[in-house]
């Protein structure tokens, strides 16, 4: 049993001590942060793993980044808040000097941060967005316009679904839940049902995650039938999509494959909607969906959907392609293709390593290879 919480995530995650120091003295370069040799650390990273003593700010908030977690997961005291508790009074005055600028600025900061991840990974962008949550929270729980409350609801649920991806992306289960229940609770706020569905959908990949794919299969039908005739037409594209891998995950073939058939037959000639920046169903990404799909069923077919999809997936897209990767590794080692089973997964270690996405290093720590295990380093 782990000592400490901070011990567990460790364990938790794969890393070994070096793994962690190395990328904690990275990220405070980044930071410009002053912190002790690698030597010091590796000793004081074991007295703090054992609970000998207190991790004080900056490791603090090095090791949120490197490991994706809140002070609360990794066993630390609480963030201290900025400053000393104002005033309802002035609360209320802060919360009415919002505006529209502010509120668009607050969005083009979670869309900014939506790029980021999708190209570099979410190490840099966790903490960034719980400070912008609790913001936007503090904000709403202080508003008494109603416009404003509605588009900082909007705001909020799209920054904590962002959130709740970059969680799970992270291995961060248990927060990754909890930031899809709050933008679910912002979207009814905010009276928006496109967004009620889409977090509803994304929170089920958790339960998948998890192997609760029966109930994963269940909230992803019910988040289509709370999308039904009520959202746009990419919005119902993407979720008869999620659809057909909730029945994926279940081994419902025919029916997961209708769903990918009515996904393209509803998407519309222009893949694009600016009112749903975070959807993207054109170019490879529906393709690559399914083939995923393909791959969590064993079918043959998914090498030829996935190998196809794969060059057609934009540059920028970097997680995706991780994670198609790793479908690949899964499709050649279920076609009892040794070689190509171990060319994907190496690719696919090497490239999610670079971006931490330790989701899809999971996924591949379950890779069977035929004729028997081998290092896929």
């Amino acid at each position: 049993m782990a000592a400490t919480k901070l011990q567990a995530t460790r364990k938790l995650l794969g890393y070994k001590a070096e793994d962690v120091i190395r990328q904690l003295t990275a990220r405070a370069d980044q930071l410009n942060i002053p912190v002790m040799t690698r030597t010091s650390l590796k000793t004081k990273l074991s007295e703090w793993e054992n609970g000998h003593s207190a991790v004080s700010e900056p490791y603090q908030k090095l090791f949120r980044d490197v490991y994706g977690r809140t002070n609360e997961e990794l066993g630390f005291p609480p963030e201290l808040e900025d400053g000393d508790a104002a005033e309802l009074r002035a609360r209320l005055a802060v919360a009415r000097s919002v505006d529209a600028e502010t509120i668009e600025r607050f969005r083009q900061q979670v869309d900014d941060a939506r790029h980021v991840d999708r190209k570099y990974g979410g190490v840099i962008l966790l903490d960034q967005l719980r400070s912008l949550i609790k913001q936007l929270e503090q904000l709403l729980g202080y508003s008494t316009v109603h416009e404003h409350r509605a588009a900082l609801s909007r705001v909020l649920t799209e920054a904590s679904t962002l959130a709740g991806w970059i969680s799970l992306d992270r291995n961060a289960i248990v927060q990754a839940w909890n930031h899809y229940e709050r933008a679910k609770s912002a979207a009814r706020e905010a009276n928006d049902q496109p967004a009620l569905a889409h977090a509803t959908a994304e929170q089920a990949f958790v339960l998948v995650d998890l192997g609760e794919n029966i109930q994963a299969a269940e909230q992803l039908a019910h988040a289509r039938a709370v999308g039904l005739g009520a959202v746009p037409p990419l919005l119902q594209s993407w979720l008869a999509a999620a659809y057909g891998e909730g029945n994926a995950v279940v081994g419902q073939r025919d029916e997961a494959l209708r769903a990918f058939d009515d996904a393209v037959d509803g998407l519309p000639a222009d893949p694009v909607d600016p009112a749903l920046p975070f959807l993207f169903l054109g170019d490879s990404h529906l393709d690559r969906w399914r083939g995923n799909a393909l791959a969590r069923l064993g079918d043959p077919d998914a090498i030829d959907q996935l190998t196809e999809a794969l060059p057609r997936l934009p540059a920028a897209f970097v997680r995706a392609k991780v994670g198609m990767l790793v479908d690949l590794a899964y499709a050649h080692g279920a076609a009892d293709d040794r070689d190509g089973a171990l060319r994907y997964s190496r690719e696919a270690r090497r490239l999610g390593m670079q971006i931490k996405s330790d989701r899809h290093l999971r996924r591949l720590q379950g890779l069977v290879l035929p004729g028997g295990p081998s290092s896929l380093t």
